[in-house]
């Protein structure tokens, strides 16, 4: 998983104005992302044809405030640039939520 430098919104729409790609919002501190992280290469190998971007909320505040993106782990979808979901809030998530929620955009 690439992990995204600190950007504004514009940067990121231009990064993700073609392809599928998840952003992935945690941080390091985050005891619900640390416990969602172990399960991210599994569930990046499952949904393949998505890039997945890490994005480290405390580095890039003004985005996330941006996004809406208040609680994390969160994860927010995007295909040829234009948001197609997200399952954004501070609750832990386990792996069958994730990948429940990424199937559910197909």
């Amino acid at each position: 998983m690439e992990k995204l430098p600190k950007m504004t919104q514009d940067e990121l729409n231009q990064r993700i104005s073609t392809g599928n790609y998840v952003l992935f919002f945690t941080a390091d501190w985050c005891p619900d992302c640390n416990f969602i992280k172990p399960a991210m290469p599994e569930i990046e190998r499952d949904f393949s044809d998505y890039q997945f971007l890490l994005v480290d909320r405390d580095e890039n505040i003004d985005l996330a405030a941006d996004l809406g993106i208040m609680g994390i782990p969160s994860f927010v979808v995007y295909k040829d640039g234009k948001e197609a979901g997200r399952f954004v809030n501070k609750d832990r998530k386990t792996k069958d939520q994730v990948e429940d929620f990424l199937n559910s955009l197909n």
